[in-house]
């Protein structure tokens, strides 16, 4: 297997680039399915379960490929793969459109096409993320990798919500067919960027961790299950709980903006933690690269981010609810891209994208348990109990990554 070169010998900013425009046109057509999927249960008589099914469904396959992707791009390189994850997003919801249609493909009805297609979109942004992780790194340094890895989680932040708006105005103006067919050829061209720019790149060592072997090396290093526990925590908290729970809130306190309802100000102020989210993602990514920790940047994203979840305990009300919403957004997008960095910092050069596939399983775990559990838990205690207990479970995160992530005050070393 040929070498790696040295970081020195790409153009980082040409191929950061086009993961950059990739992950966000990535992130852009999944947003444009969200907010017309759950309709389509009146539009094509869908049950409301096979509905949630379908939502699900990209999430599930994607925790279940998350590390098979990274032990096909650790043997393979991370070109091929990368070009058909993104050719698979692409492709995705070409599928929802059939799915609207599916006298076109006789054998099969709606529910079954669209599960098949979210299926395959779960495939391709498992490949899209695992190989976007490992290519930063590989054309990276230390010196350099936290500031190109918050590009790149930033794009991926803003990409959604960006396809929320844009789904929702193009099904309104247009119809599915234009809404998923736009995402779809947004998609392609993402693949066909990728094909033109993204370089094939190898682990220099001949032999690397099996996936069977997997398991040994996290708990062999703590600080890898660390920084998984992190993920799996933030991903909980912010996509599990305060999303899924956000607008019952607004309508149990009476939260509302102007003439917007507890349901459309709920809208306004997911929209604005996601905001906070991807710009301090940037900042975040690029600070870590300045200190001699990466981990140090966490613990005062960390702060804010139980800082948010306490404001909206203690304080119902439309102010205190968008500063406690916008501390979040910081925690979330401060702890992210610094922990990645710091992973991609000790990885074994052959094992980079496995282990970048077990840090998306502990997020995709967190963010699909979230929701199982904050309405059960806000119905039997109240909202109000349930932040601050959210808050109190990121100070115990805090104190984890003191006691496990800052050891000493150089940068941490590679993992043998």
């Amino acid at each position: 297997m040929p070498p790696t070169p040295d970081a020195d010998d790409y153009h980082v900013p040409t191929i950061v680039g086009s993961l950059v425009a990739g992950v966000f046109i990535g992130g852009l057509g999944g947003g444009v399915a969200f907010p017309t999927l759950p309709t389509l249960g009146a539009v094509l008589g869908i049950s409301p379960l096979l509905v949630g099914l379908i939502l699900s469904t990209n999430r599930i396959t994607r925790t279940v490929m998350n590390t098979p992707a990274g032990e096909i791009i650790d043997r393979l390189g991370t070109r091929r793969p990368m070009i058909v994850g993104f050719g698979l997003q692409g492709a995705a919801p070409f599928g929802y459109v059939l799915g609207l249609h599916p006298d076109l493909v006789p054998g099969l009805d709606s529910a079954a096409l669209f599960i098949l297609a979210r299926a395959v979109w779960g495939v391709g942004s498992a490949f899209v993320f695992v190989g976007s992780f490992s290519t930063v790194v590989h054309v990276t340094s230390e010196t350099n990798r936290g500031r190109w890895i918050g590009y790149f989680r930033g794009a991926q932040s803003m990409g959604f919500p960006t396809g929320l708006v844009a789904g929702g105005l193009l099904t309104d103006f247009y119809s599915y067919d234009v809404a998923f067919g736009t995402a779809g050829v947004l998609g392609l061209l993402a693949a066909v960027v990728a094909a033109a720019v993204l370089p094939d790149l190898r682990p220099a060592v001949e032999t690397a961790t099996s996936l069977r072997e997997l398991p040994s090396v996290v708990r062999r290093e703590p600080r890898i299950a660390l920084i998984g526990v992190v993920n799996f925590a933030v991903r909980f908290l912010f996509a599990g709980v305060l999303l899924s729970t956000v607008v019952l809130y607004a309508q149990t306190y009476g939260i509302g903006i102007g003439d917007f309802s507890a349901v459309g100000a709920s809208g306004l102020i997911m929209a604005l933690s996601v905001l906070f989210a991807g710009g301090t993602t940037v900042a975040a990514g690029t600070l870590s690269d300045a200190v001699g920790n990466r981990a140090l940047i966490t613990l005062p994203a960390l702060s804010v981010f139980a800082f948010g979840f306490a404001l909206l305990g203690l304080f119902p009300t439309l102010p205190t609810t968008l500063v406690g919403v916008a501390c979040i957004g910081v925690g979330v997008g401060g702890t992210n891209p610094p922990l990645l960095a710091y992973l991609g910092d000790i990885s074994p050069e052959g094992d980079v994208g496995k282990l970048g596939g077990v840090y998306n399983v502990f997020g995709d775990l967190g963010s699909s348990l979230g929701p199982l559990v904050a309405l059960p838990v806000a119905v039997q205690f109240g909202f109000r109990a349930e932040y601050l207990a959210c808050a109190g479970l990121v100070v115990l995160v805090f104190v984890l990554v003191v006691a496990t992530l800052l050891g000493g005050d150089l940068r941490p070393q590679r993992v043998p």
